[in-house]
């Protein structure tokens, strides 16, 4: 798959920007504007390489931080793998591996909807991910893709299926099938009192690592997950055009993950630089993707559970659009 697939199936309208040269970012104002709002990492790549990182607040290059729902996305990168594997199939039916569903109405549930967040499941308390066990055993309170609904449930369901078709763990897939080759390590990783890893929001990372993975998203899996495949994980659905599976796509018609998401969008500055996909994660913790501008930006701070425990937007915190404007100088 071409550049120009990849951004149509991110949902761009419009042809691919050419590559800025570097002295058209505002790197310091968009550090500064980072840092004033908690940040310990800003770090930006463009064609794989490094051209800026800052560490503010006690941050550090070696230093791997938290990102919360920004783990979401390393999820349908390893559903990607697995379709190229040919353990699962995007639309197959979750129920083919769960057997207790098919005799109830999560029979009609796909692995998509699951990564779509179009189950009919309800997501559950965003901070608090349920053991394997607990997610499986949730009933479905509307018709598959009728709905979006947030949260971490339907991760934890999809972490059963993957652990029952590897008969293992699932972290330990996508390590050996994702991570080793990019010579990613996480620095930690949360586990469930089933021992079995928190899918939603468990992972740790350095932004150097981070970004490095959105590189090789951005580069349609570097031939080591198939591009099709890959692909679909920025094709939104009818009920959020704005979510694929597990990516934001940062389009006209994105529903939030709540009345406090703190997701703002640009469309015309995103339409002009030819797309822009993320992973989010509480306390502001981002990695955009540009493909028009085969760019990677990595932002992590401090503040998770702050942000976690409050109900309404600081008006003076973090805005994608506000970021991204100064970044770019536009």
């Amino acid at each position: 798959m071409d550049r120009r697939s990849f951004l149509l199936a991110a949902g761009a309208a419009c042809v691919a920007s050419p590559v800025l040269a570097q002295s058209a970012f505002n790197f310091g104002a968009a550090a500064a504007y980072s840092a004033e709002r908690r940040g310990v990492s800003l770090l930006v790549m463009q064609g794989g390489r490094i051209l800026f990182e800052d560490y503010p607040n006690g941050g550090g290059a070696a230093r791997g931080w938290e990102l919360a729902s920004g783990t979401k996305s390393f999820t349908g990168v390893m559903a990607a793998a697995a379709v190229q594997d040919r353990l699962l199939e995007w639309d197959e039916l979750a129920a083919d591996t769960l057997r207790e569903w098919r005799g109830d109405e999560r029979r009609s549930i796909t692995i998509r909807h699951l990564l779509s967040l179009t189950s009919g499941i309800e997501g559950g308390p965003i901070a608090r991910p349920p053991t394997f066990a607990d997610a499986i055993a949730q009933h479905a309170v509307a018709a598959p893709g009728e709905r979006f609904a947030y949260g971490p449930t339907p991760f934890q369901i999809f972490g059963e299926i993957i652990r029952r078709k590897t008969d293992g763990d699932p972290l330990d897939y996508l390590q050996r099938r994702v991570f080793d080759p990019l010579s990613i390590r996480p620095t930690h990783w949360r586990r469930g009192a089933d021992g079995m890893p928190h899918l939603p929001s468990g992972a740790g990372l350095t932004a150097r690592d981070w970004a490095r993975f959105g590189w090789f998203v951005l580069r349609d899996g570097e031939g080591r997950v198939d591009a099709n495949a890959l692909a679909q994980c920025f094709v939104g659905s009818r009920a959020n055009p704005g979510y694929g599976l597990s990516w934001w796509l940062l389009r006209e018609g994105l529903v939030p993950p709540g009345r406090a998401g703190g997701i703002s969008i640009d469309t015309s500055m995103a339409e002009s630089v030819g797309g822009i996909v993320m992973a989010a994660g509480a306390g502001d913790q981002r990695l955009y993707l540009l493909p028009g501008l085969d760019l990677v930006i990595a932002r992590q701070a401090t503040g998770i559970l702050q942000a976690l425990r409050q109900r309404r937007r600081d008006r003076n915190g973090w805005s994608d659009a506000d970021f991204l404007r100064t970044l770019l100088a536009r």
